[in-house]
Formats: C-alpha cells, structure tokens, sequence
C-alpha cells in the first residue's frame, strides 16, 4: 500500500506541476509529461513502461512432449524520470520496478525490503568529453545487458545474459569519448563499485568490483543510439559498426554469479573469492538487417567455497564461457524477423548441464519500441536434462 501511494503521489505531483506551469510540447514515446522550468534551472521528464509476457512450454522425456506449462506475467511495470538540474551538463535518471520480478529478492543484505529502485544515478559532465556518474546504474558490461529491457527485438535476453551478466551496482562510473576523426570514435568506461549489486543496504561484505570497457565505432555513430537499441529501425544509411570488450574484476566477491547470485556463507561469515568476467562483443546495423554478437567468459580463482577446515559448504561460483549470436532484418512495412543463437559451456566443476537454445521471433512496431507485438519460439538442449520447446508472447507500451 505503501509503494502504491507513493506513485499515486508522485502522478499527482506531476500533474498539477503540469497543470500550473507551461509544458514543452510532447508526443507518444517522449513521456507523459516533459516539464522544463520556466528559468531553465531543471527539468523532468516521467515515462511509465508496461510489459506483459504469455508462456507457454513443452519438456521432451526423448519421445514425446509433456502438457505445457503456462503462466501470464507483468514481467516489467516501471516508472522512469530524467531530465537535468541547474545545467544540462548535470543530468539524473530514477527507474523504479514495480512488478514482482523487479522488487523480488529481499534478504537480511537489502533490510528485507523489496528491491523497488533500479536506477538512482547522476551523470556530471564537468569537462568537455569526461563525465562522471554517481548511484545505482547499469555496470558497464555485454551490451545485450546494458540495452534497455524496452528495447529489445525478442521477448527477453538470452541465456548467455541471465547466466554471466554483471547487472547494476553502487558506486562510481568515468565515461569518455575521443574523437579520432569526425567518424571513428572511442569510448571508455570505467567503474568502481562495491561489488554486492542493487540495493544492497549493509555496506561493503567482501572486496570491491572493477570494471573497464573500451567500444570502437569506426564509422561513427549510430543514429539514436541504435549502438545500444535492437533492431534496424532507422534504417542506417550507411554501415555503422560498434567493437567492444570489458573485463571485469570482483575482487573478494561473496556471491557465486560475482554480483549477483546467493550468497556464499560459511559458519564463521562469508567464503571470499576473486572472480573475473570478460566480454566482447559488437552491435552491426545497415538498412534494416542489424547483427549483434556477444562472448562471456567467468572464471573464480577458487571457486569452491569452503570453511575454514576446507570443508565444502555447496556454493560454487558459476564458472564458463558463452557465445550468443543474434540477427535481424527489419521490412519496411515494420514487420521484423529475427534469429538468435546462444551455447554455454559450463566448466566442469559446476556440474551444470551445458545449454544450447534456438530462437525464431517475430515483431510489429507500430511507434518503434515504444508500442509493439512480439512472439518468439525456443529450442533448447540440455545435456542430461529434458529439451524443450518454449512460445512467448509479449506486448510492450513505453510512454
């Protein structure tokens, strides 16, 4: 109840502030309401998202398929500002995830509360191409992660993302740009952050987290950031290509997916352990057929965890590489197909069934990501497990 008048508070908010002062004109896709003071001191802009997904899936037994499983899901409810205070130099962003898969997660690490913010971060460019972000954000890791949930071409990631991706953390990121030519750019990212994941309330638990990512883009960039969006739907063109690797160090992590996953205990605290994760991958758009190629690599320097006398406690950090491949074409009538193939290859000391999944998916945009209709189909192998046959439906509405 408490969260619900919350929003209700906040629309209202809003809404009178419209109502009072003079709004820049606005569209669909551009946030319900886009307030800009009248002495240009700030700004916000408040946009709403809404994602249903159906499921439904088939377990092989090797001859024949069983009854499927079915659910109906909100699989994201959000609301997201932005805009800028003092100077457009300063910008923010707050997402909050309503949904239960957005607020689930709650442990005596986050005050057993559910984990409602998603983003609370400030962006400062306080000299020409440098800019530094503060709070709650996305690291930056494999693209597939760091594109929004909203603009996504399938119904959701894959598995090369939900297994090895290392999500949004605390602390601080340095981003810059250099300008090699007026068409080939270099990005560099940095962050430094504690190493435990989101909303995480008790301090620092083990080491801290490391990250660097470095992104090429020889023939400029993307139009509206197509770089970090799914699908060709400006239709570039003229080639654009984006090169990247990030390598990423958890020093003294106590968590068996780095920052994410449960929490590796022993009888007298938490087991601590290095774990590094590496990525490349690369994002290739032209007149419709987009191409988006990702590989993850995990490793821990001990990934078992242990008590004090070398007993196993059962936590094992999830180590293995993964490739997933991803390709599309857009028609010009807003209708897309798309292909993705992703394999992970789990180290043995895991022992976790190594994965294979196919996916054929279908997409109509009738005002880009902002409203659209998808479905995908699934084929996955699992070693020593059943494979399966998997249908997604989803809509999505992003104001």
């Amino acid at each position: 109840m408490k969260v619900n008048a919350i929003a209700i508070l906040g629309l209202i908010l809003f809404t009178s502030i419209a109502s009072a002062q003079e709004i820049s004109d606005t569209s669909f896709g551009k946030g319900i309401i886009n307030f800009t003071a009248k002495d240009s001191s700030f700004s916000v802009k408040f946009a709403p998202r809404i994602q249903f997904r159906a499921n439904t899936l088939w377990a092989s037994d090797g001859e024949n398929y069983e009854s499927p499983l079915q659910n109906f899901i909100i699989r994201r409810a959000r609301l997201k500002f932005d805009g800028y205070a003092l100077t457009p130099k300063l910008k923010y962003k707050i997402e909050l995830g309503l949904s239960n898969r957005d607020v689930s997660g709650l442990n005596e690490f986050n005050n057993n509360t559910p984990r409602y913010v998603m983003d609370a971060v400030i962006m400062w460019n306080f000299y020409e191409n440098f800019v530094l972000w503060v709070g709650q954000t996305k690291l930056p890791g494999n693209i597939e992660r760091v594109i929004s949930s909203a603009n996504l071409q399938l119904i959701d990631r894959s598995i090369l993302n939900s297994r090895f991706n290392i999500d949004r953390d605390i602390g601080f990121q340095l981003r810059h740009q250099i300008n090699i030519t007026d068409n080939f750019l270099i990005k560099e990212k940095l962050a430094y952050s504690q190493g435990e994941g989101r909303n995480v309330t008790v301090g620092n638990l083990g080491g801290h987290q490391y990250t660097g990512r470095l992104e090429v883009l020889p023939f400029g960039n993307f139009k509206s950031k197509g770089d970090y969006s799914q699908s060709d739907l400006v239709r570039e063109p003229t080639p654009k290509l984006m090169m990247a690797v990030t390598y990423d160090l958890n020093n003294d992590a106590v968590r068996t997916r780095s920052n994410m996953g449960s929490y590796m205990t022993t009888e007298t605290g938490f087991y601590e352990t290095d774990i590094t994760t590496i990525f490349v991958d690369g994002m290739f758009k032209y007149r419709g057929f987009a191409f988006m190629g990702e590989y993850a690599n995990r490793e821990a320097a001990a990934p078992v965890a242990v008590e004090e006398d070398g007993t196993p406690t059962g936590a094992i950090v999830l180590e293995g590489d993964s490739y997933n491949l991803q390709a599309s074409y857009l028609l010009e009538s807003n209708y897309e197909a798309t292909l993705r193939y992703t394999t992970i290859n789990y180290y043995a000391i895991n022992e976790t069934p190594d994965e294979d999944q196919y996916t054929l998916g279908f997409s109509k945009y009738f005002a880009g990501h902002n409203l659209k209709v998808q479905t995908d189909f699934t084929y996955g192998e699992r070693e020593t497990k059943k494979d399966f046959i998997a249908w997604r439906l989803g809509f999505d509405l992003h104001f």
